[in-house]
């Protein structure tokens, strides 16, 4: 098993990757870094190939309810889809074949909100957000470059999403936003089984990361300085000490109220700041990001496949010669990791509808290929890249500590927690 690890490959530092992870929005005029002297606008100098965006689903109901406090009314019409986000959609398998079951999403229909809603639904908030995000793309991609035809097309356009309705329904969105309801044809959105799938941190999945995750997760609340906090904003919030409360459900709560316009609780006013730190500490040591195989093993499939679809869009070896988009519907849990790994996270919860958007390049003069990364709409100097424009090479090495195969994920998550230690 150790081996295997090895083989995973370690070519970069870990400590350089995850220690400068406060890094959050570039330097205005890091653009330079990659541009020829005197080059007043870098991007002229290269040109764009291919986009992939792995985005957070838009505003939701919450997961669960803050127990013992006054509670949020989530009433059905806080769910009604805008006429501007219908478009024909199809949710299929990756082969096109029948939507396969969704054991995640129907535990969500066993959890009814007081005022009548499911938990984690997708709200007419949410439905806007993502639509609004369509449209920053097709300003960027179809409007000023012209580089997405105006319309939606199925050999140009990818759309993947976690077989979720809030992230189904976020793609559905987004597609609306980006193409204006102008689809001529009805829009695949393909999704896979729970046990398959690689844009969240599979615990149902992987074995391995199971083990590794459960006993983190239930430190996590256990934490001195996170246990401590918690017994004292459960004490002012009146919460029963039998209940089961951390302060990622806090969060999860306080900012879907707040986001909604629903009353919350007034003594959050105070904690507001505090729970949003707690909650990042809480995840940051869920993902342990100092230890390489916990983020390889959360995102490691899907790093590989967005550097396989780069290879393939350069080598011409894609089955789809003319696809220039990836749209990636997923979760926060999806995007924290995925920060983590390019060494980017900003110790901030992602919002809702946050976006890591991926851009291959291809220098005008040398054709040597680059990679550009922006998240929410700010380009990102990764650390090991020489620039905002990062050569390949150097985004390969940077994500090379990350990137799984598949066999190699099955092997790993097949394996035994003492294996891996050194």
């Amino acid at each position: 098993m150790r081996n295997l690890w090895t083989k995973a490959g370690v070519f970069g530092s870990v400590s350089m990757a995850f220690g400068s992870m406060l890094w959050s929005q570039k330097n205005p005029d890091s653009d330079q870094a990659s541009s020829p002297p005197g080059e007043t606008d870098p991007s002229s100098s290269y040109e764009l190939k291919l986009v992939q965006v792995l985005f957070r689903h838009g505003a939701r109901t919450p997961l669960k309810s803050i127990p013992d406090v006054m509670e949020a009314q989530w009433v059905p019409t806080l769910l009604e889809p805008p006429a501007h986000t219908q478009i024909k959609y199809e949710v299929t398998d990756l082969n096109g074949g029948p939507r396969p079951p969704a054991p995640v999403e129907d535990s969500y229909r066993k959890n009814i909100l007081s005022g009548g809603s499911f938990s984690g639904q997708l709200t007419t908030v949410g439905m806007q957000q993502l639509y609004e995000l369509g449209k920053r793309l097709r300003t960027r991609y179809v409007e000023e470059s012209s580089f997405l035809g105006s319309t939606f097309n199925p050999a140009e356009v990818y759309v993947r999403s976690t077989n979720i309705v809030r992230t189904i329904e976020s793609a559905k969105c987004l597609v609306a936003g980006l193409f204006q309801q102008k689809e001529k044809e009805i829009v695949p959105i393909f999704t896979t089984a729970s046990e398959s799938e690689i844009l969240y941190p599979n615990y149902h999945g992987c074995k391995l990361l199971k083990i590794l995750a459960s006993h983190r997760w239930a430190e996590s609340s256990t934490l001195p300085d996170i246990a401590a906090d918690l017994q004292s904003i459960q004490s002012a919030l009146g919460i029963a000490a039998h209940q089961h409360l951390d302060f990622i459900l806090i969060r999860d709560d306080m900012v879907a109220r707040e986001t909604h316009g629903l009353p919350c609780p007034s003594v959050l006013d105070t904690w507001r700041t505090k729970v949003e730190q707690r909650a990042v500490d809480m995840i940051c040591h869920v993902y342990e990001p100092s230890k390489r195989e916990n983020l390889q093993l959360c995102v490691g499939p899907l790093m590989h496949k967005m550097l396989a679809n780069i290879e393939g869009k350069l080598q011409g070896t894609s089955s789809e010669p003319k696809r220039k988009l990836f749209l990636y519907s997923a979760h926060d849990t999806t995007l924290i990791p995925c920060l983590m790994a390019l060494g980017i996270f900003d110790m901030k919860w992602p919002p809702y509808a946050a976006d890591i958007t991926v851009e291959l390049h291809q220098h005008r003069q040398t054709n040597k290929p680059f990679v550009k990364v922006s998240y929410i709409d700010q380009d990102q100097l990764i650390p090991g890249c020489s620039g905002v424009y990062c050569p390949l090479d150097e985004f390969k090495r940077v994500l090379s500590s990350y990137s799984l195969s598949s066999d190699l994920y099955q092997s790993l998550c097949n394996g035994k927690e003492d294996s891996t230690k050194p």
